[in-house]
């Protein structure tokens, strides 16, 4: 397939990867798109900030999942179910499904599906697309899911999104004011978000539930929206210091650069009826929605 001007294919850390430009000149905003796991890796502006956080002391070996950036969790998220943990397409090589750009968008399509080693693990067949569409000032992720068998099959999932901060400290989310969450760092405690501006100020590990609202999170001067179609809950994970100093790809200080605001399907897994398909989608605004 021919790239159009603004894609290229590219070696980054030592993996194949696309990287896309908004427009064609110097100052425009870029994202790179790695074909193992169908990853975002890099999403900067057009000053050239990065918007995405890069664990640093990623495994970068093509077989390892990659912890940064937008990874994605599929059929299951964390450990809600018998899988490994947020496995298993994270480390499959994917394939060039379409490319396309003019002079507002650029966007890129990826796509896998079921084999005889998916199945041995998870019995059902199955085809996913995975599209990044970059603009000047915006970037959507987007996740079809299809069933390409002949039974229902259920699944949970995320884009796992590691957005990059100047410091913990100064960063603030806005939008889930009274929502139910489930505080994984508490006992898996239930609890109701009663603070319209949520402050890091210890671990945080939380499932919001039905939260598809606009977020906000502002980091300094610096502030982008965050908003979800079709994934039902919002997680929000940072480590802070005690369980960063276990992670063997982070810095003892990496906690401080970091924040976790996930698209997710937790709660309540989504049933696809056999020939069906599920799409969702994560939109982020640099400057707010």
């Amino acid at each position: 397939m021919q790239l159009p001007a603004q894609i290229e294919l590219i070696r980054f850390r030592g993996i194949e990867c696309y990287r896309l430009k908004a427009r064609a000149d110097s100052a425009a905003s870029s994202a790179i798109v790695s074909r193992f796991g169908a990853q975002v890796l890099s999403w900067r502006d057009v000053t050239g900030r990065e918007r995405l956080f890069l664990r640093e002391r990623a495994v970068f070996d093509g077989h390892t999942p990659i912890r940064s950036g937008i990874p994605l969790c599929f059929p299951q998220f964390s450990g809600l179910g018998d899988l490994p943990k947020h496995r298993f397409v994270r480390s499959r090589v994917w394939e060039l499904v379409a490319a396309y750009a003019d002079s507002e968008l650029v966007s890129l399509t990826l796509g896998t599906g079921d084999d005889a080693g998916t199945r041995a693990i998870w019995a059902h067949a199955f085809e996913l697309r995975l599209e990044a569409q970059l603009r000047s000032t915006q970037m959507q992720v987007s996740l079809t899911v299809r069933n390409t068998g002949t039974t229902p099959f259920a699944f949970t999932g995320a884009l796992h999104t590691y957005f990059s901060v100047s410091d913990i400290a100064g960063a603030n989310l806005m939008g889930l004011n009274g929502h139910e969450y489930r505080d994984a760092a508490a006992g898996n405690a239930i609890r109701s978000e009663a603070d319209a501006s949520l402050l890091v100020t210890a671990e945080v590990d939380r499932v919001y539930h039905h939260a598809q609202g606009q977020l906000m999170l502002e980091d300094g001067a610096a502030r982008f929206g965050i908003a979800a179609a079709s994934f039902a809950d919002v997680v929000v994970w940072n480590p802070w210091h005690a369980l960063c100093a276990k992670l063997p790809d982070m810095s003892a200080l990496g906690y401080r650069k970091m924040l976790c605001v996930e698209a997710a399907v937790a709660q309540f897994p989504v049933t696809v009826a056999a020939g069906e398909v599920w799409s969702g989608s994560q939109k982020l605004t640099d400057g707010g929605l």
